[in-house]
């Protein structure tokens, strides 16, 4: 393709957005990215959205012109936190928390967690550790809990939004005659992720 141009249309509108390696759209989030010795055009979208879902159209300058069509769609992220939308745990015991994330087409490039509007990933002094799994979850764990450990956390994914549940921190017994537990989920585009769109 060295010798030829390429050129990318978006197909639901018409729009011409990249003709060798210039930009032709006035989204800059629209790019070309071309690896000469193998002879690769690939349209690069930084911060993709639920509105660049659709058909996109790679063209080839030979005569007749060639092209490829293909579809994209943008899949939307779920942070998950596993176990009861309110928790109840006693006093001196350890909480554990595990956030898992749904359908994200890459691992998070962080994962935060908050205690109502506080992050506590680093909060060692006060028994908390979080480990993250590079694939597809979190655990938080907090040792000898107390009443101040009490509250809303909040698990907050690099690339899907939030999802949430509150700890109860209860003196003596623990009594299990709370009501039964609807998971929370929460679902967020994947604005980091990049996507490529291979044309050779």
């Amino acid at each position: 393709l060295s010798l030829r141009q390429v050129s990318w249309f978006r197909r639901k509108d018409y729009q011409l957005l990249t003709v060798g390696l210039s930009t032709y759209s006035s989204d800059d989030r629209f790019l070309v990215e071309h690896t000469r010795h193998l002879g690769n055009w690939a349209l690069r979208i930084k911060n993709a959205r639920k509105e660049d879902e659709g058909l996109y159209e790679c063209q080839i300058s030979t005569h007749p012109p060639q092209s490829i069509g293909m579809e994209l769609r943008i899949v939307e992220a779920a942070a998950e936190i596993l176990g009861l939308s309110n928790m109840h745990i006693d006093e001196g015991s350890t909480l554990r928390l595990e956030c898992k994330l749904k359908r994200a087409t890459e691992s998070p490039l962080y994962v935060f967690w908050y205690l109502e509007d506080r992050m506590v990933n680093y909060d060692q002094e006060d028994g908390v550790s979080v480990w993250n799994n590079k694939l597809n979850s979190s655990i938080l764990t907090v040792r000898n809990v107390t009443a101040r450990h009490g509250g809303n956390y909040t698990c907050a994914p690099a690339n899907a939004r939030q999802a949430s549940v509150y700890v109860h921190v209860l003196k003596g017994k623990l009594d299990y005659t709370f009501s039964p537990d609807v998971r929370r989920f929460a679902y967020g585009i994947d604005l980091r992720f990049l996507l490529l769109l291979p044309c050779s």
